[in-house]
């Protein structure tokens, strides 16, 4: 102990001597870093020491930061305390002892200290807040700091010593980030400490109505605690007839600009009002003054904007009448403070701005208090790159371009029966059908059926090659456009023609063949009745073409037909050709088949 009191009488710069003060106390087994040991017991000899030094100050009758204060060379050097404190913060800050250590002196000092004494303290603090606020030293010492913050807000008086108190929460603000949730008060808890105190009994003499008075202070019990009227409906109705009571007497007894200009005077000599007093006497100049009006104007606002405030649960949100009458109050309250001079319109303006940015604040609150800050983000060096100019492809890109060769080299590339080719109806739809299989239990989400272009695709083919098929999509839906022989057995009678359907069916088509059989077996279909209004195009096709072709369609399926299927075909191929301008459905189908060559728009 007796080298420190040595080194506090040195004037030099601290790392000429700081450290060296510590290898010759401690003697390390490190040179430049304590251990955790050697950390203990630095730490235990300079809080005996920093007690002695309060201790000589006190009984020196000097402040306890300027005692063993000199002057040398004409400069005031600092008293001992700052200069040990100094030295402790500059080992701590070049990581030669523990963090944390200099927090614990100071927390020690403020509480060995009067409450003068702390103010210059705190000054010492608020001089060494960057050096205190660095990471190393933050993450170390940030609990001790709040507490030793606490500690004095506690020993202060909040009538007192507001600036104090205010010089207190300014550091706490600077000092720890700004999503630290141990100054966010998560739960919303109201200081219900704070009561109001009214007189009970009416005094004689008393010239303004005292149940107005009663009533008009009564309200303080549900501003201080806005939570207590959401437990019962029966509160909150009578905080709304009060309130409706104290409205009608400010609407009732307005303001002029006079009063407004008398309270400007008043506010140059006094910036701020703790608390208003309560004395009945004093009603009816309070109803007078402006300042008193927007105050009680202003926690009723408050009060409605932590009713509607979110993230509440159910049983405390308010029922949709209470929030009808809260609605209905907030209107009221809005036009009294607009009505109330000076500026009230501004003053409304700049309320309304800090409710909103308290309902943002809320939020963040109730999603958790994710962090503000962001790192900054790394300036990369760019490295000076010669600038290769683009290739420029024959095609415009790289892969036509690549065709394109391909195309040169092997000129019969596209006639290759190797190539890839369109796939037959059969092998196109078999993954549908084996979807289809009840046996399979194949999860619905998995089913071809839902993918939007396999579905496109299919409808592309079947249009071409297979439009009986394609003519059930309208009824059956894609499933009906699978060809029945690749069905099971109890899937395929779903999706089977009804014999009525048939033998109407096969009727109709005798009669289209006796009345044509005199006619030209040619036939000539306008492009408008064939493909729907595409121009130019004429099919010319004979009853044998139309029979030929479609068993050279059913053939190329690679399948057998079935009994139903001859007795269809039979019934749609006519025996007669048809005059342009009378072909029905089936013939239009039947003449798409014998032109493969067309294209089908869907």
């Amino acid at each position: 102990m007796e080298i420190f009191r040595r080194a506090l009488s040195n004037t030099g710069p601290l790392e000429s001597f700081a450290l060296q003060t510590v290898q010759e106390a401690i003697k390390p087994q490190r040179q430049t870093k304590l251990v955790l040991d050697e950390n203990q017991l630095l730490e235990n000899i300079l809080r005996t020491l920093l007690q002695e030094l309060v201790s000589c100050a006190v009984q020196s009758g000097e402040p306890v930061m300027l005692y063993g204060q000199c002057i040398a060379d004409g400069e005031t050097a600092n008293g001992h305390i700052p200069h040990l404190l100094d030295i402790v913060l500059y080992l701590c800050e070049k990581e030669h002892v523990e963090g944390g250590m200099i927090f614990q002196l100071l927390e020690d000092l403020t509480e060995m200290s009067t409450m003068i004494d702390c103010k210059d303290i705190f000054g010492y603090i608020e001089s060494k807040q960057d050096i205190l606020g660095k990471q190393e030293l933050f993450a170390r010492g940030k609990l001790v700091m709040l507490r030793t913050c606490n500690q004095l807000l506690r020993r202060l008086s909040k009538a007192n010593d507001v600036v104090f108190c205010g010089r207190i929460l300014m550091f706490l603000a600077h000092f720890f980030p700004l999503s630290e949730r141990s100054a966010v008060n998560i739960k919303g808890v109201f200081n219900t400490s704070n009561e109001t105190k009214y007189e009970k009994d009416a005094p004689e003499g008393f010239s303004i109505d005292f149940n107005f008075y009663k009533t008009f202070w009564s309200l303080q019990e549900y501003f201080s605690n806005p939570p207590s009227i959401t437990l019962a409906p029966s509160k909150w109705q009578k905080f709304a007839t009060s309130l409706m009571v104290v409205l009608s007497t400010f609407e009732a007894q307005p303001l002029s600009d006079e009063h407004g200009n008398a309270n400007i005077v008043e506010e140059e000599v006094a910036f701020f009002n703790i608390k208003y007093l309560t004395s009945s006497k004093l009603m009816g100049l309070e109803l007078k003054d402006p300042s008193f009006r927007r105050h009680i104007l202003l926690q009723c606002l408050i009060l409605f904007d932590y009713l509607k405030a979110p993230g509440k649960s159910e049983k405390d949100m308010p029922s949709e009448a209470m929030k009808e009458e809260i609605r209905s109050c907030e209107d009221r309250v809005k036009k009294l403070l607009e009505v109330t001079p000076p500026k009230g319109k501004e003053f409304l303006e700049c309320v309304e701005r800090i409710l909103e940015r308290e309902r943002n604040w809320v939020w963040w609150k109730r999603d958790g208090c994710p962090p503000f800050e962001k790192q900054p983000m790394e300036k990369k060096v760019v490295q000076d790159v010669v600038k290769r100019r683009r290739p420029r492809w024959r095609m415009g890109n790289k892969e036509l371009s690549q065709l394109w060769k391909w195309s040169d080299a092997n000129p019969n590339a596209l006639t290759d029966p190797q190539r890839v080719q369109t796939p037959s109806i059969t092998e196109y739809w078999k993954p549908l059908a084996d979807d289809m299989d009840e046996t399979a239990v194949i999860e619905a989400e998995y089913h071809h059926k839902n993918n939007k272009v396999y579905c496109w695709k299919g409808l592309r083919f079947s249009a071409r090659q297979d439009l009986e098929g394609f003519s059930k999509f309208t009824e059956y839906g894609i499933e009906g456009v699978v060809p029945l022989e690749l069905l099971p057995p109890e899937v395929r009678s779903k999706y089977q023609a009804k014999p009525n359907d048939r033998s109407k069916r096969a009727k109709k088509d005798e009669t289209k063949g006796s009345a044509h059989s005199g006619e030209d077996p040619q036939i000539a279909a306008p492009a408008g009745e064939v493909e729907g209004g595409r121009h130019d195009l004429e099919v010319a096709t004979g009853p044998m073409d139309v029979e030929v072709t479609a068993a050279t369609g059913n053939n190329s399926q690679g399948s057998t037909p079935t009994p139903d299927e001859h007795q269809k075909r039979g019934a749609e191929t006519p025996d007669i050709g048809q005059e342009p301008g009378q072909l029905e459905a089936d013939g239009e189908v039947e003449a798409g088949e014998m032109d493969p060559e067309g294209d089908l728009d869907l």
